[in-house]
């Protein structure tokens, strides 16, 4: 099960979920894609910061808009330490009262992002830098439904990490993971890119995620995972998990869809939800999809000529299997977007471009 956040120590393995009925059913239940992402995907467990030895790394990299990025040279021999050692002084350590995180510095002038579960329900936090200072934050604003926030701190000259924000996530490339878990500052962990594109369900909502093995555990929230050139893909914002703690299922949130939210957050504008314009329920035969049972009139669907009975099969490329699978990719793009949604209709194959709604 996807780890609720709370401050209780790790629970013992408990029983997977029940199976989902089956049948008739559970088959012409519908979703409304509109609502696309709902409040919360089921986050990681962060606890009270335990007392540990301070092993804070001095920043070694100047801020991003005066001079280049850290990079790393694609040939290392140990490309997880130098990861390592040019993101870990753009990782913070975030301290709440009902708990801890962590959050990446992606602006020199102070912002950090965070999982927006971490710093829920208060509007001050306490942020330490790898060398050990502290900095009161100021929460700007979060998404439950995505899990990003931005925390703000007075300090300019920050060791700002770089972004990949233009680049594919692949299967199997290199993951580091860099955060606090358990209180344990400047920790790192390295495994591979599991999935991408990854529908995570938790409490009726879903999510497009990039899925990794690199070992995440409760105070990771919030911290950065990257690639092998030290650029940081996601924002880790929960695992998957029977016990509590890792056992090789983490997700983070690319860090694409996270910088477009922080954007906004930061100019103060409202989070808006991206909407295709139908309702659906998955498809039923010998070929997965969502079928789409209506069509919102004035929609963007409705505008590209999507109709009901159509079995929407793929967004820009990416498969769609099921209606969980469609929410969570129109969730990964903007209001205003144009997508190609591939769909069958009378046994045919279709390509349609979509100019995505607004569901505020």
């Amino acid at each position: 099960m996807l780890t609720d956040t709370d401050t209780r120590p790790l629970s013992p393995p408990q029983d997977p979920e029940p199976p989902r009925p089956k049948g008739v059913w559970a088959t012409i239940v519908t979703y409304l894609v509109v609502l696309v992402i709902g409040v919360g995907i089921g986050w990681l467990v962060f606890t009270e910061p335990s007392a540990t030895t301070d092993t804070g790394v001095a920043p070694t990299t100047t801020a991003a808009d005066e001079a280049e990025p850290p990079s790393v040279a694609p040939s290392s021999e140990e490309p997880v330490a130098a990861v390592a050692k040019a993101l870990l002084p753009s990782v913070v350590r975030i301290d709440t009262p009902r708990g801890g995180g962590s959050g990446v510095i992606y602006d020199s002038d102070g912002l950090i992002l965070t999982a927006a579960h971490v710093v829920a329900g208060t509007d001050t936090v306490q942020v330490r830098l790898s060398d050990g200072t502290q900095h009161q934050g100021r929460v700007l604003g979060g998404d439950l439904g995505t899990d990003i926030a931005v925390v703000e701190v007075d300090a300019t000259g920050l060791p700002a990490a770089p972004l990949a924000l233009d680049e594919e996530v692949e299967v199997g490339q290199l993951a580091v993971a860099i955060g606090s878990p358990f209180g344990l500052d400047q920790t790192v962990t390295a495994g591979v890119v599991s999935a991408v594109n990854q529908t995570v369900v938790g409490r009726g909502t879903f999510q497009s995620l990039i899925q990794t093995d690199a070992p995440i555990n409760p105070g990771n929230s919030g911290g950065a995972l990257a690639n092998r050139h030290g650029e940081v893909i996601g924002i880790n914002v929960s695992i998957y998990s029977t016990s509590g703690g890792n056992i090789g299922v983490g997700f983070a949130v690319p860090i694409d869809v996270a910088y477009d939210l922080a954007q906004d957050i930061v100019a103060g504008e409202p989070i808006e939800r991206a909407i295709l314009g139908i309702q659906g329920t998955n498809a039923e035969g010998e070929r997965p999809g969502a079928l789409v049972i209506s069509v919102q009139p004035g929609s963007g669907a409705d505008e590209a000529g999507i109709e009901s009975g159509d079995v929407i099969i793929s967004i820009d490329g990416v498969r769609v299997t099921n209606i969980g699978d469609l929410v969570a990719q129109v969730g990964a793009h903007r209001p205003g977007d144009t997508v190609e949604v591939e769909l069958i209709r009378d046994g045919e194959t279709m390509r349609l471009e979509v100019t995505l709604g607004s569901a505020d």
